[in-house]
């Protein structure tokens, strides 16, 4: 077997392993509820009820204790926006909706019944279609008795305070619709030794929401106070991440990025110091949380008996004398994975996108996919103009493979000559082989330059498209209504690997029959494992092959 057989060989069944380990997406199990409880009632057995007559806050030694009267049963606040609409509760001053209103869920009962749209493609008549219900995208889950994201709690201090304290508000609702103007939520809660305010401030034109708490020292001592601002989540235990996606804490320490899988996530974890933002994260979407200090800020985790997920930012110690205040800021964003709007933030959250080694080339892939849909408004076009670009700039060297190939091929019938007459020699036979390449003037890895060089571009892409927002639920046409999945109908990687036979058909075959029967058993290889891309990159290598079929004939015809 000749060198470039084995070589797209190898190289064709280490795609297949790769893609075996690292992207075959496994089965994914139904939501199982389960009652819930706080994650500082499984660490430290001492939180308080949820209950309206609760206690609220934990005196701590030094202070004087007041008995707290029952409290008013919590209430909600609406602020709406152009990107979210976001309701927040005044237990725990915390947040207990947040539903995105550009993305829906992934779910195919969301979806439009796409028979209509066929018959009228087909037949040219015009179809009903009755569009489904579609859910917004929901970046809160919680359960009964849990409490709420964006709590602070300020554990080991002088005087903590409970995730789910009734807090007092004056707004019943903020509206960022017709407005630029940037607005404010302002929670407060006052004990005898301190009170606490929470102060949201929220800007119309996207994701990012301010957050300050300030702490007022009400007695004539000096106390220290350490916030934690919490982020709770609840996980389904039958959930396992899978190689498409990561549900759960991902943390950027020093600006390199851990994630933790729920699953180990048995005790407690903290990371940290220089932490640089906290996250709980999925595939497409994420709650961000940007610390004012890095250097003095820790990441603590745990995951409790009910499978509640608490996600908490360890800010500074600050000792506040007596009547004085202090100030803790942060930065939240909660909202898309999208790569523009996160690298604005400046702190490296754009890199929660996991483009992985791949990055470099999968960040213009992105960027050359974003220009091309403001032209044409449509990403399937875009990757179809893309993959044309792409074969341009590789065409010279297409050429140089298939010349190659063809003087390989005249060459074959020597070569097995060569074979015959020195079997017994297979060190005579490669140095004659080689003397012979040279004498003609033939690179005999020429034909898998383009191969070789094609195979980052495709993963790069591969990476652009699966995880990129741009393309969730972004249509082509017809049966393809999102780009990031796998064709429902497994049309377009059926006449992927038709496209790719007759490809191979064209090659110039080279070496004995069983090589080249091995050789085209390789486009059923790849129909059966394309079968579960994302159907965005199933149409590059579609059109792209079908480009290389324009080209092998091109060149073929030359040099008849």
């Amino acid at each position: 077997m000749d060198k470039r057989t084995i070589l797209a060989v190898v190289l064709s069944l280490a795609v297949l392993l790769v893609y075996q380990f690292f992207f075959v997406k496994p089965p994914e199990p139904q939501k199982v509820a389960a009652p819930q409880q706080s994650a500082d009632q499984v660490k430290n057995n001492k939180a308080p009820s949820s209950t309206p007559a609760a206690t609220s806050a934990i005196a701590k030694p030094g202070l004087k204790t007041v008995a707290v009267k029952p409290e008013a049963p919590a209430r909600d606040i609406k602020v709406e926006t152009p990107h979210y609409t976001a309701v927040f509760s005044t237990r725990g001053g915390a947040l207990k909706s947040l539903k995105l209103k550009n993305y829906y869920q992934d779910c195919y009962e969301c979806t439009d019944d796409i028979y209509p749209r066929l018959k009228s493609f087909f037949t040219g008549t015009k179809e009903p279609v009755k569009p489904k219900t579609k859910y917004f995208v929901e970046l809160v889950d919680v359960r009964d008795g849990m409490p709420y994201p964006l709590a602070v709690t300020f554990p080991d201090s002088s005087a903590d305070v409970a995730p789910d304290a009734i807090f007092d508000i004056a707004a019943g609702k903020l509206d960022l619709i017709n407005t630029k103007e940037k607005q404010q939520l302002i929670f407060s809660k006052t004990y005898s030794a301190v009170k606490i305010e929470k102060i949201f401030t929220f800007d119309p034109a996207g994701y990012a929401i301010g957050l300050e708490v300030k702490v007022h020292n009400l007695t004539s001592s000096p106390i220290t106070q350490i916030p934690r601002l919490n982020w709770y989540q609840y996980v389904d235990p039958q959930k396992v991440d899978d190689s498409y996606g990561h549900d759960g804490p991902a943390i950027s320490v020093g600006g390199s990025i851990e994630r933790l899988e729920v699953k180990k996530l048995n005790s407690e974890s903290i990371l940290g110091p220089n932490v640089v933002w906290g996250a709980f994260e999925s595939k497409y979407f994420i709650a961000s949380f940007i610390p004012e200090n890095p250097s003095l800020t820790n990441v603590v985790m745990t995951r409790d008996a009910a499978n509640m997920v608490a996600v908490g930012m360890k800010g500074r110690k600050e000792l506040i004398p007596g009547g004085q205040n202090s100030v803790f800021s942060y930065s939240l964003y909660l909202g898309p994975k999208q790569y523009d709007l996160l690298k604005t933030l400046g702190v490296g959250l754009e890199s929660a996108i996991d483009f992985g080694w791949f990055k470099w080339l999968a960040i213009p892939a992105l960027w050359i996919l974003n220009f091309l849909y403001g032209f044409v408004l449509n990403y399937g076009i875009a990757i179809i103009i893309l993959t044309t670009i792409i074969k341009i700039i590789f065409w010279p060297l297409g050429n140089l493979s298939y010349k190659s190939m063809n003087e390989m091929k005249k060459l074959q019938p020597k070569i097995e000559a060569m074979k015959e007459k020195y079997k017994n020699d297979q060190a005579k036979i490669g140095s004659e082989t080689m003397a012979l390449y040279r004498e003609h003037k033939v690179n005999p890895f020429s034909g898998c330059l383009p191969m070789l060089i094609q195979i980052p571009v495709f993963f790069g892409l591969y990476k652009a498209l699966m995880y990129s927002i741009e393309l969730r639920q972004s249509p082509l046409f017809l049966w393809i209504q999102d780009l990031s999945a796998p064709d429902p109908y497994y049309i377009t990687p059926i006449i992927m690997g038709a496209t790719q036979f007759i490809s191979q058909k064209m090659t110039p075959a080279m070496g004995d029959p069983m090589q080249q029967k091995i050789m085209l058993l390789m486009p059923v290889i790849f129909t059966f494992f394309f079968l579960n891309f994302p159907s965005g990159l199933v149409i590059y290598w579609l059109f792209n092959n079908i480009l290389q079929i324009g080209q092998q004939y091109y060149i073929n015809r030359k040099l008849a």
